[in-house]
């Protein structure tokens, strides 16, 4: 595609492309500058919604947003703070040389503030004082935007990337301001004062305002430094007639905070916040507090030398697990357990095989030295049975036993990620434009399987076949490949992601592959799950909303065996299978609540099932 910028053609490929949301696509052009294109009325995320009413709505949506754009990004406010990612030059396309999009500053090696809500993340990567620093800065931006006749709107996780401890807003091309409103919202994040208070879900119905902002400031900030939003966990009223849908709870008021709500066990516990902090968390999403969030809350936390943040009480003591326990219809062994962090973890030719580290060394499943150094969390490891691999940025380290010298050869990336993954046989990965799998000559010589799109591909190996897709600009395409003998197959029908991806992983087993995907579409975050044949075929589908407390509120930590997939949630492991077209719970495990939470790894065990958590692993076996 040809646009115009400052007069000079502009093209655009799919290979520049470097994002992907509901309404634009974005583009790479120059070091560091990136593009913003409108989604038009005619765009394939768009005319490929198979139903009806909602393409129809989404093709009034696309010719109403650019219509206005027309007069607002030429009157858009200029002196903005400096984290504000504002329109710099406009981008024009078509024989009427429309507004198409804009030109903005590229912040690059950034992560976007949802992975902040992320335990490992936050764990590994920035700790409590860090992040504390981030929010001031953000909490200076949302003050002075507002200062400056701004209002953020569509204020989310997904449109603030953090670089370091300074936090920078993007899209504020839909902010409010004069006679311009914003009509798009996130659910997560929505004032529910400004919304249908009659409905099932939140929908906006009264103009964004400064105090929703602030609103939404305040849910990112709970979600940073607790690991779950106000809304999270399970609501089990004790009169019956009392419950509601779970996306219906901000619209009562039912948060967190009440006692009929299942807390979150992968989340902190809320006395890890200061009890200032917990009131006014308390006041905003129980008791509609609005108003600026406070400075002094931030400024007067404190940490302790880990950069832990200290709270007003007793710090809460988790009573040592015995190594084995029987309860009920479960036998538990714990088999492994470090002061480290587990890395990676694979059931691979019959066994389980992890990566660990632990004072300042890299060492596998039977305490065997890999490597020394600090732990790197930039780093994407994998295991191949013995064999040892780490990867960052471009470049590929493949540690075997016996060996002095790993292996070494250069990936694409997409984003940072290293596009390299490991069954029991070999590595594959994706260079030049090409997924590859390391044959009997290594590296330089591997094997060739297939045409992929450079830099913007993702993908995972099972032991017999694999899966992947890549989507760029207005191409979007989805494919299976065999992972032994090579051969691509990329005419699978699966629907376009119309959204922003959020995560996307996959389980294979017994010649069918589970793919999970999680979406920010419309202004919610949907996970959801496609069964398919290794052909590529489509056996079943389901989706839900994110952190709803099912077996798919969390798209991680399953395990596929035979025909049906084990899940963990909070109240244990549950089966899932297949329900006609759909996939549906067929088994409860209620017993196993004791050594399972939603953020735990499931894997095929020793007569059983493997437990994986960042520390520890255990062997249950089901009775």
């Amino acid at each position: 595609m040809d646009v115009y910028i400052d007069g000079k053609v502009v093209r655009v490929t799919p290979a520049s492309s470097i994002g992907k949301g509901g309404e634009a696509d974005i583009f790479k052009i120059g070091s560091d500058t990136a593009l913003k294109l409108y989604k038009q009325p005619n765009h394939p995320d768009i005319i490929g919604i198979a139903d009806p009413k909602g393409r129809a709505r989404e093709i009034a949506g696309a010719k109403r947003r650019i219509e206005e754009h027309q007069q607002k990004l030429p009157s858009f406010p200029k002196n903005l703070p400096p984290r504000v990612i504002a329109p710099i030059k406009l981008a024009r396309a078509g024989r009427e040389k429309l507004i198409a999009g804009y030109t903005m500053q590229l912040v690059s090696n950034a992560e976007p503030l949802i992975s902040y809500g992320s335990r490992t993340f936050r764990e590994t990567i920035a700790n409590d004082q860090i992040t504390t620093a981030v929010f001031k800065d953000l909490l200076k931006t949302v003050d002075r935007m507002h200062d400056a006749g701004l209002v953020i709107g569509d204020f989310n996780d997904l449109n603030v990337l953090v670089r370091g401890e300074e936090a920078y807003l993007l899209d504020v091309d839909s902010a409010q301001f004069g006679r311009f409103y914003c009509r798009v919202f996130t659910a997560k994040f929505v004032d529910p004062t400004l919304c249908d208070s009659s409905r099932t879900t939140p929908l906006l119905v009264k103009p964004h305002n400064e105090q929703s902002d602030w609103y939404a400031l305040s849910v990112m900030f709970m979600q940073s430094f607790l690991f779950v939003g106000p809304y999270g966990g399970v609501y089990k009223p004790i009169d019956k007639t009392k419950r509601i849908p779970h996306d219906a709870r901000p619209l009562h008021r039912i948060s967190v905070f009440n006692s009929e709500v299942q807390y979150p066990k992968p989340a902190r516990p809320l006395d890890t916040l200061p009890d200032s902090v917990l009131a006014f968390l308390k006041e905003t999403f129980e008791n509609d507090r609005r108003g600026a969030f406070p400075m002094h809350l931030i400024e007067r936390l404190q940490f302790d030398g880990n950069g832990r943040i200290l709270a007003t009480v007793k710090p809460i003591v988790t009573p040592a697990i015995i190594k084995e326990v029987h309860t009920g219809t479960v036998s538990a062994e714990k088999i492994f357990s470090t002061t480290g962090r587990i890395l990676n973890a694979a059931y691979q030719s019959g066994r389980l095989y992890w990566l660990y580290h632990d004072s300042g060394t890299y060492k596998r499943e039977d305490g065997t030295e890999v490597i020394q150094g600090p732990y790197d969390p930039h780093m994407r490891y994998r295991v191949q049975q013995k064999n040892t691999v780490l990867a960052k940025g471009t470049r590929v380290f493949v540690f075997s036993p016996g060996k002095r010298s790993p292996q070494e050869f250069t990936v694409e990336t997409y984003g940072q990620l290293p596009l390299i993954d490991t069954n029991e046989h070999t590595v594959y990965f994706v260079e030049s434009g090409i997924l590859q799998r390391i044959g009997l000559l290594g590296p330089l010589y591997a094997e060739r399987i297939g045409d992929v799109l450079s830099a913007q591909t993702l993908f995972w190996a099972g032991a017999e076949f694999g899966f992947g897709f890549y989507r760029a600009g207005n191409l979007s395409r989805y494919f299976v490949f065999n992972a032994r003998s090579g051969g691509l197959n990329d005419s699978i029908l699966l629907p376009p992601i119309r959204g922003q991806l959020i995560d996307a992983t996959c389980q294979f087993a017994d010649n069918l592959i589970w793919v999970f995907m999680s979406i920010r579409e419309s202004g919610n975050n949907i996970n959801r799950c496609f069964l398919l044949s290794s052909q590529g075929g489509i056996i079943a589908t389901t989706e839900t909303t994110s952190d709803d407390g099912s077996w798919l509120g969390s798209i991680r930590g399953k395990t596929a065996i035979g025909k049906f997939l084990l899940a963990p949630t909070d109240d244990g492991i549950v089966r899932v299978e297949v329900n006609g077209t759909a996939l549906s719970v067929a088994k409860e495990f209620p017993d196993t609540a004791r050594f399972i939470d939603s953020g735990s790894r499931l894997f095929p065990g020793t007569n059983g099932l493997s437990v994986v958590t960042p520390k520890e692993i255990w062997n249950l076996q089901l009775k």
